[in-house]
């Protein structure tokens, strides 16, 4: 699976990670195209190949009243819109199996959220699209037993598949990288580390995620040095009024500091 294969997408010879990285749900129209715009701003000025990221629905709330989405096929159009405005492709992720079809129409990147990423419908109805498979490695999973969730898409006859580690499962309200499934997890396909959500502290009584955005750059380098493919980075303008994972997204005004940071590092790793 070759970056070049995902219509739209630059810089695959800059030799540097590919970030994955918008807001955790499609809130507006305005609102995607303002984060779209200012991420692709600094991803050109650093060469870093970009995929806007955007959930067009959020199917795991803690609690009834959690915020949802906007409307499947509106949230999917300004997905659609965000990539035609701006040329750059989009990753999305899905739950039902009747989500792949559905989606693969609108996006360039289908992702198996962690909870789901063993349901063997979901997985082989994303590979059937065609469309890349973004594989999130569930919090209870060892880096070892995701090279069958990996087999999973190439029985379907895909080898377009990424697995994206998101952390593990730390007592019952925090998070952990364990930062040696890494390397075991690029032997079975490109992989990328998921830094906010590896901040996440879930389960929390009043049914509100938290998190630690104050980590974020910690965590990143790591994973840079670490020889990871790929980052994924939730960002909006304003995390506090964010509708989903404001808790441990990181700021917009951060971004382009956090990215210049990585890239010189990422710059330094590929000279040993």
């Amino acid at each position: 699976m070759q970056l070049q294969d995902i219509p739209k997408i630059k810089h695959t010879n800059s030799n540097n990670f590919f970030l994955l990285c918008g807001p955790c749900a499609i809130e507006s129209e305005d609102m995607a195209f303002r984060i779209a715009e200012r991420v692709l701003e600094i991803t050109n000025k650093l060469e870093i190949p970009y995929i806007f990221k955007g959930s067009f629905k959020k199917a795991n709330r803690s609690r009834i009243d959690s915020f949802t989405g906007i409307g499947d096929e509106k949230a999917l159009e300004i997905l659609a819109k965000v990539s035609e405005k701006f040329n750059v492709p989009t990753v999305t992720d899905i739950h039902e199996v009747s989500d792949a079809a559905k989606a693969a129409q609108y996006v360039d990147v289908l992702q198996i959220p962690a909870f789901l990423v063993r349901q063997t419908d979901l997985v082989v109805a994303a590979a059937k699209t065609g469309k890349v498979v973004n594989l999130k490695k569930g919090q209870f999973m060892s880096p070892e037993a995701m090279k069958h969730a990996v087999q999973k898409v190439k029985d379907a006859g895909s080898d377009k598949a990424w697995i994206t580690d998101r952390g593990t499962m730390f007592g019952y309200q925090d998070m952990i990288v364990d930062f040696r499934g890494i390397p075991t997890m690029r032997e079975f396909a490109p992989t990328v580390l998921d830094v906010t959500h590896s901040l996440q502290q879930p389960n929390q009584s009043a049914g509100v995620t938290g998190g630690r955005p104050d980590m974020i750059e910690t965590i990143a380098r790591a994973g840079i040095v670490n020889n990871v493919d790929g980052l994924f980075i939730e960002t909006h303008f304003d995390p506090a009024n964010a509708k989903s994972d404001g808790a441990n997204m990181l700021h917009l005004d951060n971004l382009e500091g956090l990215l210049t940071n990585l890239t010189a590092i990422r710059k330094l790793v590929n000279t040993f």
